[in-house]
């Protein structure tokens, strides 16, 4: 067996003395997909890249997405025909690069009788959807008569059901996605650091060199130098703009989109199902394991994901539109078993209209200072966002526009040529379908890697919550390979499993603090610590505001 790989706090502890011992090319400000995918960007194009994320990577909108990488079938009706164009192509990258993150996933779109978009334009819609892909999608749509569509989800409501369509987009886990494209960046060179928040900028003759670090896990403070600065902090992008400019006009508009989980088995849709909300939008609901996944509502919002929540309206909303196309379900809200919310940080000059319409069309712009900052764009689009950031950053640094060489390599995990081979040889050396399932899944072509613990301590190949995947070998694996630093970094992002349980994996916390601390020096008290933090980041994602 290899050597184990060097604890995190003394890799994050390198990493962060490293900040403070070079000038780098360039310095990205946020962990989520966007940031990741221009510090991984950069570092393939040989530019000397660092990454600072105040909170964990994907803490913020980055892991309270739909999970879906997809074409956005729904923005065709507000005309952002480019946009489709280029997310239907980044999709089918994704599916060949990420094939262990990205998955297909059948969608029908049932319409009944009055719907605000009749069956003849939506195969309209979807006929043009295709042709945006090129015809290059998992599968062309196919329109459906009243009992097809019946057929493939015999539990939507019958009743003026007057037909609809099955097409195709992917599914994703989110988190892990952004957290793959950092540790691709850290591969590749880039030096990357959660929990170091942004307290100043540095300026040498007018311009933005760098800026000053606080470490919210040592409490020390660094300087970092960079000759150039990008600002990708999403719903926070404004905040870091007015530290350069305080007159700044606001660049970002804020839209909070809510979920709820629900068991899988009281909706029982077979696969990801496409409606209309009484109020004529968009939504979806969505497998998700031991889930059903019911979002998004879409509404303009002033708040940071410090501070948004769903709120008791929200998950009404959301329970009332689900329960009209699954009448059986009859879902109320003591079944909903976790809800969240995100921000949607879209790029203010592109809006019109309400949240809803805005574009998700990205923009990159050079301040005053010369942070280039990036607003706006969606998470399938990521790896085009970083390719015309990192372009604004080599025009700042007068260095040639170069793609990276093999700029659709494989993400981390990625490198799995057969995907199948890989689940048969994970049920076999697991004995379970669903760990397997959930190692092959989430950690791709390292699976073995996070197995080979439990192979060397039988006790971490147990499961940390009955009937669900994940195992204790898993935490190990997050803080040792994965940057993991604290509880919430593992149960909320590296692990869905506070999505997944009522209680958002309270009943476990001591367990998984317990296993955490001697990989991060933790005394018993520094384990209570770590147990009364994660109750306070579940009050703050979890709870469901009046």
């Amino acid at each position: 067996m290899p050597p184990a790989p060097p604890t995190p706090a003394r890799t994050r502890t390198a990493q962060l003395a490293r900040l403070g011992q070079r000038r780098f090319d360039v310095l990205v400000i946020g962990g989520g997909i966007t940031g990741a995918g221009i510090v991984r960007d950069a570092a393939r194009r040989g530019l000397d890249a660092a990454l600072i994320e105040r909170d964990d990577f994907a803490s913020g909108t980055s892991s309270r997405s739909s999970r879906l990488v997809h074409g956005g079938v729904r923005y065709l009706e507000h005309g952002h025909l480019r946009l489709v164009f280029e997310a239907c192509h980044e999709r089918r990258v994704l599916l060949r690069v990420a094939p262990h993150l990205v998955r297909p996933l059948r969608f029908t779109w049932p319409i009944y009788r009055g719907s605000r978009i009749p069956r003849w334009k939506l195969r309209t819609g979807l006929l043009l959807y295709d042709m945006l892909a090129v015809f290059r999608n998992v599968a062309p749509h196919r329109g459906l008569s009243a009992a097809g569509i019946a057929d493939g989800e015999p539990l939507l409501a019958r009743t003026a059901l007057r037909g609809g369509a099955q097409y195709y987009d992917a599914a994703t886990d989110d988190a892990r996605l952004t957290l793959a494209t950092i540790l691709d960046a850290a591969v590749a060179g880039a030096t990357v650091v959660n929990h170091a928040e942004v307290t100043a900028l540095t300026w040498v003759e007018g311009r933005v060199r760098g800026v000053r670090v606080l470490d919210r896990l040592g409490g020390g403070t660094v300087e970092v130098n960079a000759a150039c600065v990008v600002n990708a902090t999403g719903p926070w992008t404004d905040t870091v703009r007015r530290m350069e400019n305080p007159a700044a006009h606001a660049a970002v508009l804020g839209s909070k989109g809510v979920h709820i989980a629900v068991p899988a088995d009281r909706v029982g849709n077979r696969g990801a199902v496409t409606l209309l909300a009484p109020d004529g939008r968009v939504m979806f609901v969505l497998p998700a394991g031991p889930c059903t996944l019911i979002g998004t509502t879409e509404t303009e919002t002033h708040e940071t994901p410090d501070q948004v929540r769903a709120t008791r309206g929200d998950v009404a909303y959301l329970l009332d539109a689900a329960n009209r196309v699954f009448p059986q379900a009859a879902l109320t809200a003591d079944d909903v078993i976790a809800a969240w919310a995100g921000i949607r940080p879209l790029a203010a000059a592109a809006h019109s209209g309400d949240a809803n319409s805005a574009s998700r069309e990205h923009l990159v712009e050079t301040g005053p200072g010369g942070i280039v900052t990036v607003t706006g764009g969606k998470l399938t689009t990521y790896r085009v966002i970083a390719r015309d950031t990192v372009n604004a950053v080599l025009r700042a640094l007068k260095r040639p526009h170069e793609r990276a060489r093999r700029d659709d390599a494989p993400i981390a995990g990625g490198d799995l040529p057969n995907l199948d081979a890989e689940l048969a040889a994970a049920r076999a050396a697991t004995g379970a379908d669903d760990v397997a399932a959930r190692l092959v899944h989430a950690y791709g072509d390292a699976w073995h890697q996070v197995w080979a613990r439990a192979v060397a301590d039988t006790s971490l190949a147990s499961r940390l919550v009955p009937r669900l995947p994940y195992i204790a070998a898993e935490v190990l694996h997050a803080v040792e390979a994965e940057y993991a630093c604290t509880v919430a970094d593992v149960l909320i992002r590296r692990l869905h499993l506070a999505y997944e349980t009522r209680d958002h994996g309270a009943l476990v916390a001591s367990r998984v603090a317990e296993l955490m601390a001697p990989r991060l020096g933790w005394t018993d008290r520094g384990i209570a610590q770590a147990r009364t933090e994660y109750d306070a980041v579940v009050a703050r994602i979890f709870a469901i505001d009046p």
